[in-house]
């Protein structure tokens, strides 16, 4: 849950996790697990660097989903998608030009 809000928030500022690792000061591995629910209960000092590197208060992370959200949040099948997207290397440009192709498509049938 909290690893899910972690990249709601990051996505929204679109940061990337490397980006989110030199604002907070924690290593680009220990936030993917966190980001993975791997550690699903991070120290209330880890969880006030990320709030600060997001620029977002710490209680966004911990509280209730809002309705904003539930209407933005991504499942895990797309989080994955996104992280084998960027782990095999495609650019954020490649797959914005792959969306624009499949939307012209799409219009032209």
């Amino acid at each position: 849950m909290i690893g899910q809000r972690i990249v709601h928030y990051r996505m929204k500022n679109n940061m990337s996790i490397s980006e989110l690792a030199q604002k907070t000061g924690i290593s680009t591995s220990h936030l993917q697990k966190i980001e993975e629910d791997k550690y699903p209960y991070p120290s209330v000092q880890k969880l006030e660097q990320i709030a600060n590197g997001l620029n977002i208060p710490v209680q966004l992370l911990l509280g209730p989903p809002t309705s904003q959200e539930k209407e933005t949040e991504l499942d895990d099948v797309w989080i994955e998608v996104v992280k084998e997207a960027i782990e095999s290397g495609v650019s954020k440009e490649q797959f914005k030009a792959f969306i624009e192709n499949k939307k012209r498509e799409r219009d032209d049938e």
